[in-house]
């Protein structure tokens, strides 16, 4: 379902918008503003995921036994990997 809205662009933002439409990379001003907001749900997504998995680790941090520097990062950098690519799989 589609909803008709203004909004308000500054120049610079409908000039490059209407140089993708006038390109054919989509057919619409509405197409281009569409698939920005697209993109940025997902970028949104992705960081909540990211965060949420922060939270968790220092929550793990908080309750659990010391982990020295080393072995701290190398258990972040793994979680940050298995998370990311469990969102590429999406």
């Amino acid at each position: 379902m589609t909803v008709k809205t203004s909004i308000s662009l500054t120049d610079e933002q409908e000039a490059f918008a209407r140089s993708l439409v006038e390109a054919g990379q989509y057919p619409s001003l509405s197409a281009v503003l569409q698939r920005g907001l697209d993109m940025l749900r997902r970028d949104t997504e992705r960081s909540n995921v990211e965060i949420e998995a922060l939270r968790i680790l220092i929550d793990q941090r908080r309750a659990g036994a010391f982990v020295d520097l080393d072995d701290g990062e190398a258990e972040t950098q793994a979680m940050l990997d298995r998370k990311r690519q469990a969102r590429a799989a999406l």
